[in-house]
Parts: structure tokens; C-alpha cells; sequence
């Protein structure tokens, strides 16, 4: 592969300069395949020398939730790709030398090295060499690619149907309600990158897509079953709740412990996975355990542990949406004030839907400490309010015009706003009415509610 890719050129060893090593890594993916790759170990690179800018933008997990949610509402065809050996399609603009793999050195050659021109997994720069080939491939087949979201790639012609790319690295899903039209883009695609054609698409990013009917059901189960495997809990209880109740995650003071640090991450990065795929109910556990990766205590380890045992016994819940849903985009935010006793920041919460399932979630620590309730109320309402322009100037890209967004928010002193505005436009002229928006402002009841609805009455 490396040498029809034309990855490298065997050449004499460069003096004064840097040669870097490699390895083998062996992998069996999820569906049985076998996969063996050269990885160089970029550690050894030189920032300025032989690498400089490394950052690559990949899709993120709502906006696949988002594509598939459509996929159902619009009853589109869909089609997946498995890209073989990705990284080495992409061009390199750095002067690299590696030494050559063990096991596969030239006869009679072995002192020579290779001249990379393409890039290769473990490289620094590996990830961004591949994204700018993709994204200049794409664009020789009629694709744009949408500012609001670098992984996703949209084909529109006049008098066409639209055709939408999601790529992921070396995964790949193409959707459009013409299926001629969509195989015959994925045909090209494969025409510049040796692909695996996996049909209608069965799994993306560890992710099982099922079709029952007009609705598609996305899960991890069979990821959950090998993280419960590899974390020794076959035989474990399940819990009715990801962590206590009144549980809180208090600092570790002492020493690092290098084995339970990696332990703990071990558990903590899997479950993060699970939380950012298919898993929005242990958002908030596994954030508030996240904060502590750096030195964890054994409470920590054990309370992750304990996650695991929650996600044993709900196993089988997966995200549905359903496409005969007429609910539209709904978005609903809360806070907790103050939740965080040692620091009393207080907790953000919110959640996106669309199709009659969630898109977009999400649960942290608030940046600065809130005063009130209301204030706290607020800063959820705003990160949400964020969150669904997001979501608003992405579905515009893709033609979808969308009206106002209802978002939900159940604080009494957020839902009375307007009221105290109006109110406050008349301190000058009624001064009696200042009593009466003190006391609303100070605590709000029912009670009092009726004495403003009477004031603006008797106005």
C-alpha cells in the first residue's frame, strides 16, 4: 500500500539531519478485520524543523446525531465507506526521513532510509496533511464544505438533489434522497480513495445504526460490553443511578499514584466516550469525576467503577429518532445554583432535540459564580442559546430555514422578566408600583404574580 500510495523514496542517509523511528501496531477492528500499521514515532520531531502546524478538524458527535435525525425525518438514503489506510494519501511539505520498518528493509539496502512524501500514522503533522488532501478531492467533486462545521461536506448543483458527505477520518457516510444520485458521488469518491464500500452502514464511530421502520436507533452496546470486559466487571451489580445521591467529588490532596492515575483514566476516557456517543444520563457523573483525572483518589476510581454498573443494568437504551416526528427543533436548559461546594460554581445543563431524540448535550462546572438562582439561570440559558445558533447557522447552510427555537427553561425569575421590564418603565409616572416590583424581584410566588397581573390591570 505504502508503495502504491508512492509514500516514500529509499535514499542514502541525510548527515545532519534528524531520522525518525517507527513500530508495528496490530488492531482487530469491530467487525473482525485485521489491521496491521506502520506508525512513526513523531515524539522525536522537532517543532519548526520538521513539523509546524498539526491541528485537523473531524465532525463532532452532535452533528452526526443532528445529519442521522434528518436522515430520518427525511427518509434519505444513506451509505458508509471505510477508508484504508487514510493518513497515507496525504501530502507532506517537510523534509522527513524514517528508518526503514523492521521486517521489511530492502536487501543489500539496509543502511538507506526513507524519504517520506506522504504522510504516515504518528507523524505530527499526519492528521492535517490528510485534511488538506481530502478537502482538496472533495472540491474536484462539486463539494463545498460547510463553515460551521469542517467535517461536513455538502454537493449542491442547480437541478439537483442535494447530496450531504460526513467524514471522520477513514470513516465515511454519504446522505441524499437520491440514491442514483449518492451512489454515483460515493463511486468517485472511491475512485480517489481506496475504500471499503460497507453499503448501508451498520456502525460509525463505534456507534450501531439500526433501522426499524422510519426511525434509526444509534447505540454503543457492543463498545459498553468490551470496556465492562476490560475493566473486570462481568460479574458486577447493576445501580439504579449513575452516582449517589449527594455525592461529591472532593480534591485529592495526596501524592500522585502513577498506576491509579492511569487506572482511572483508563475508565474515565472510556466512559466518555460513551457519554459523548449515545449516553446523555451520565453526562453530569462523568464530568464531575473528569475534573479530577490529573491526581484521582481511590473514591474517584471507585465511583467510576461505579458508572460502569449503572450503564450494566440500562445496557440497552439507545438514542431513536424517529422520522414521522412533527415535534421540530426543541431545546431545554437548567442550573443547579451553587452546586459545587468548595468552589460554589453552580452546574449548567441543557439538551437539544429533534426527530424525538436527543442531538446535542451537555453538562458542566459555570465559569464564574453566580449571585442568584436567576443569574445562574441565565448563563445555562445563554449557553444553550449558543449551542442552537450553532445548530440554527449549520441547518441554514444546508438550506433548512428555520424559524424561532423554542427553548425551556423552568426558573421562575427567568420566565417573569418581561414582566419586571415593563414594570420598570413605570418607576417615574407610578411610584407605588417600585413596592411591588421590590417584592418580585426579592421572591417570586403566585400570590404575588396576581397582585401584578392586578396592577397592570387597574394601568
Amino acid at each position: 500500500m505504502m508503495r502504491k500510495c508512492k509514500v516514500f523514496e529509499l535514499v542514502d542517509r541525510p548527515r545532519d539531519w534528524k531520522v525518525i523511528k517507527n513500530r508495528w501496531v496490530f488492531d482487530v477492528k469491530s467487525d473482525g478485520h485485521k489491521k496491521a500499521h506502520l506508525v512513526a514515532k513523531g515524539f522525536s520531531q522537532v517543532k519548526g524543523l520538521d513539523f509546524d502546524q498539526v491541528f485537523s478538524p473531524v465532525v463532532h458527535f452532535e452533528t452526526v446525531h443532528l445529519m442521522l435525525a434528518l436522515t430520518a425525518l427525511e427518509n434519505w438514503y444513506i451509505t458508509g465507506l471505510d477508508v484504508r489506510s487514510t493518513y497515507l494519501y496525504g501530502k507532506l511539505n517537510e523534509e522527513i526521513y524514517m528508518e526503514q520498518p523492521e521486517g521489511f528493509a530492502a536487501p543489500g539496502q539496509e543502511c538507506k532510509v526513507l524519504h517520506l512524501w506522504h504522510a504516515l500514522y504518528g507523524l505530527k503533522q499526519a492528521s492535517l496533511a490528510w485534511w488538506r488532501t481530502l478537502d482538496e478531492s472533495l472540491k474536484e467533486l462539486g463539494f463545498e464544505r460547510l463553515k460551521s462545521e469542517a467535517g461536513i461536506f455538502f454537493y449542491k448543483k442547480k437541478g439537483t438533489n442535494i447530496i450531504i458527505g460526513i467524514i471522520y477520518v477513514d470513516n465515511a457516510l454519504f446522505c441524499g434522497p437520491n440514491r442514483a444520485a449518492v451512489d454515483a458521488i460515493k463511486a468517485q469518491f472511491m475512485c480517489k480513495w481506496e475504500c471499503r464500500d460497507l453499503g448501508e452502514p451498520n456502525e460509525f464511530l463505534r456507534m450501531r445504526i439500526t433501522h426499524k421502520g422510519c426511525a434509526i436507533h444509534l447505540d454503543q452496546c457492543a463498545y459498553l460490553q468490551k470496556v465492562i470486559e476490560h475493566c473486570s466487571m462481568l460479574n458486577a451489580k447493576s445501580a439504579s443511578t449513575p452516582l449517589l445521591a449527594g455525592y461529591y467529588a472532593a480534591k485529592n490532596t495526596e501524592p500522585v499514584d502513577a498506576e491509579l492515575r492511569s487506572h482511572f483514566q483508563m475508565v474515565i476516557g472510556s466512559l466518555l466516550y460513551l457519554m459523548l456517543g449515545t449516553r446523555p444520563d451520565i453526562a453530569f457523573a462523568v464530568t464531575h469525576l473528569s475534573c479530577h483525572a490529573t491526581n484521582p483518589s481511590q473514591d474517584h476510581l471507585n465511583k467510576a467503577l461505579y458508572i460502569g454498573c449503572y450503564l450494566i443494568g440500562m445496557s440497552t437504551y439507545s438514542l431513536v429518532y424517529n422520522g414521522g416526528s412533527s415535534a421540530g427543533l426543541i431545546a431545554c436548559t437548567d442550573s443547579d445554583w451553587g452546586s459545587d461546594p468548595t468552589s460554589h460554581l453552580s452546574q449548567t445543563g441543557f439538551y437539544l432535540k429533534l426527530a424525538d431524540g436527543l442531538i446535542s448535550w451537555t453538562s458542566q462546572a459555570q465559569k464564574t459564580i453566580a449571585y442568584l438562582s436567576t443569574e445562574a439561570e441565565y448563563m445555562a440559558l445563554s449557553d444553550c442559546a449558543r449551542q442552537v445558533t450553532w445548530i440554527q447557522s449549520l441547518l441554514g447552510e444546508l438550506s433548512y430555514k428555520l424559524k424561532a427555537i423554542l427553548i425551556c427553561s423552568d426558573n421562575q425569575g427567568s420566565m417573569h422578566q418581561e414582566i419586571e421590564e415593563a414594570l420598570l418603565k413605570l418607576y417615574l409616572t407610578l411610584p407605588y408600583i417600585i413596592i411591588v416590583h421590590i417584592c418580585i424581584h426579592m421572591h417570586h410566588s403566585d400570590t404575588q404574580l396576581d397582585h401584578v397581573s392586578y396592577c397592570l390591570g387597574e394601568l
